[in-house]
């Protein structure tokens, strides 16, 4: 399946297909701690401000379906953090265990540096094996870990942060050429 796919930036009309995946992973895992998924209307709007920032929202297609989304916002809203963004991902749970996440994720990170960010922060939501093997794949080294700060299906969750620099990272400042 890896090798038939696509990597290409979302627009508005992927927000039903992006919705329904993360609506998947709202109900039955512990990725994302929100307890209701987004509408697709709200999805539409997340596409569209990453879209209106410059911050990359990519979607993974096979045969012409979304198996798989990714995408890179400020990682906090306070001006300090402008050269730091947050990624998110999630996959159909029908293509998980296929080299989707590794694509997905490499192409995120490589559009996030082309946005000018200089670390990816991957927050890592009930400390998910899976997500933090895709992220350490990727070069992400673990930053920290607030345990038990959530609770979902019955359990307390710990969430792990997860870092990578790109490009120059901290090397030289945000506003210098390397």
């Amino acid at each position: 399946m890896a090798d038939q796919l696509t990597i290409r930036t979302a627009d508005p009309r992927d927000a039903a297909a992006t919705a329904a995946i993360y609506a998947h992973h709202v109900a039955h895992g512990t990725a994302s701690f929100d307890t209701e998924p987004r509408s697709e209307a709200e999805m539409a709007a997340k596409i569209g401000d990453c879209t209106a920032r410059g911050w990359p929202f990519l979607v993974a297609e096979a045969d012409g379906e979304v198996v798989g989304y990714a995408y890179a916002t400020q990682f906090r809203d306070r001006p300090a953090y402008t050269s730091t963004c947050e990624n998110s991902i999630y996959l159909h749970p029908d293509h998980l265990g296929q080299g989707i996440g590794s694509q997905l994720l490499a192409a995120l990170i490589d559009a996030a540096e082309r946005a000018g960010f200089r670390q990816m922060i991957a927050v890592v939501g009930g400390a998910e094996r899976a997500s933090a093997a895709l992220h350490a794949r990727a070069g992400f080294v673990e930053a920290g870990r607030m345990r038990s700060v959530g609770r979902k299906l019955g359990r307390w969750l710990d969430t792990l942060y997860m870092q990578k620099s790109l490009g120059p990272g901290d090397a030289v400042a945000p506003d210098v050429e390397p």
